[in-house]
């Protein structure tokens, strides 16, 4: 009898350690913009080495993200096109900013260095909508008398996939051109009249670098990866920029984070001597009332986890950390998310 008991307290006490293991080695999955994609995965690795739980997050761009949220598929979505207010309340949705980075203009062109070529936005609106269809055309010479500039067809690469960096750089080039915002307005998606398509950030990268005479738009963390040859941008006070995380905070310095719903700043065009113009932040989404309320909750757990130990691995890949009142204010709307009853899923210490 006593063998008996011992040996069922032996079978029970290993199944209680193989469930306390599985508990405290999570997995939680997220889905969307690839703009973040490159500060997340080192994030998750940090994350995971601190903790043991795993981020499986799927790089699929902002549209996928925002339809696999709303479809209950994964724990959080992710985009850089901010949802309004009404398509969250709708949706049932809370978002909110996790990191800020500065969408790129690069390009294929020999014995151009990064950096070297500068561009206004009128004038990259017109490349992007035909307008301009060489190199060597008089509107990007007058920008750069001291750059050899080839005879070179332009090859325009954009993004194929339903896609929040595309927001973000047509939104911009919609706001510094009229003409631009006639012919093919803003959006996710918009009707491109000439190029070649690439998906997501990487898929743009890779068509810019193997096409002679590309230009496309990226992250500036794929073109810091990729050794990408990148453009000089004049911004909204005439001043020739480079992308960086100095320029990208000082695109944020004046957002009114709290005056759009789910904290929805528009970072495009600031003014500021020192302002990288085509500048955003990229959003997460939960449910209010999540199916399951502790996978939320970690998910909730990893981005407290990233805002208070991530900042310096978000610099090295020059994105920019949020700053520390927003952090202040988002945490407090992370109270509106609650499990069946009532309470909120995750407790912010």
């Amino acid at each position: 009898m006593m063998k008996h008991r011992f040996m069922k307290w032996l079978i029970g006490g290993a199944a209680a350690l193989v469930a306390g293991t599985a508990a405290a080695n999570v997995t939680i999955t997220g889905a969307g913009a690839t703009f973040p994609a490159p500060v997340y995965a080192k994030w998750a690795e940090a994350y995971k080495a601190a903790t043991g739980n795993t981020l499986n997050y799927q790089p699929i761009g902002s549209g996928g993200g925002v339809k696999q949220i709303t479809a209950k598929t994964v724990d959080f979505g992710a985009t850089d096109d901010p949802m309004s207010g009404e398509d969250l309340q709708k949706a049932g949705l809370l978002q909110f900013p996790a990191v800020i980075g500065g969408v790129v203009p690069v390009f294929n062109l020999p014995n151009v260095k990064p950096g070297e070529l500068k561009l206004t936005g009128a004038v990259l609106a017109d490349i992007y909508r035909g307008a301009i269809k060489t190199w060597n055309d008089p509107q990007i010479a007058q920008l750069n008398p001291d750059v050899k500039l080839p005879r070179t067809a332009i090859t325009l690469v954009y993004r194929s996939d339903s896609s929040g960096t595309t927001f973000v750089f047509t939104d911009y080039l919609a706001q510094v051109s009229p003409q631009f915002k006639s012919d093919l307005g803003a959006g996710k998606t918009v009707n491109w009249k000439t190029g070649v398509g690439g998906r997501g950030n990487a898929g743009v990268a890779a068509n810019v670098m193997k096409i002679g005479g590309a230009i496309g738009y990226v992250e500036y963390a794929y073109a810091k990866q990729n050794k990408m040859t990148h453009a000089a941008m004049v911004n909204r006070d005439g001043n020739a920029v480079q992308p960086d995380e100095k320029t990208f905070a000082a695109a944020a310095e004046r957002a009114d984070w709290k005056a759009a719903p789910g904290f929805g700043a528009n970072l495009n065009n600031q003014p500021g001597a020192n302002v990288w113009p085509i500048t955003a932040a990229t959003f997460i989404l939960v449910h209010r009332q999540p199916q399951n309320p502790q996978r939320v909750a970690e998910a909730l757990r990893f981005f407290d986890w990233a805002y208070k130990n991530g900042d310096k691995l978000a610099l090295e890949l020059d994105y920019v950390p949020m700053p520390d009142n927003v952090v202040q204010s988002v945490r407090e709307s992370w109270k509106q998310v609650v499990g069946s009853d009532g309470k909120p899923v995750f407790r912010i210490d």
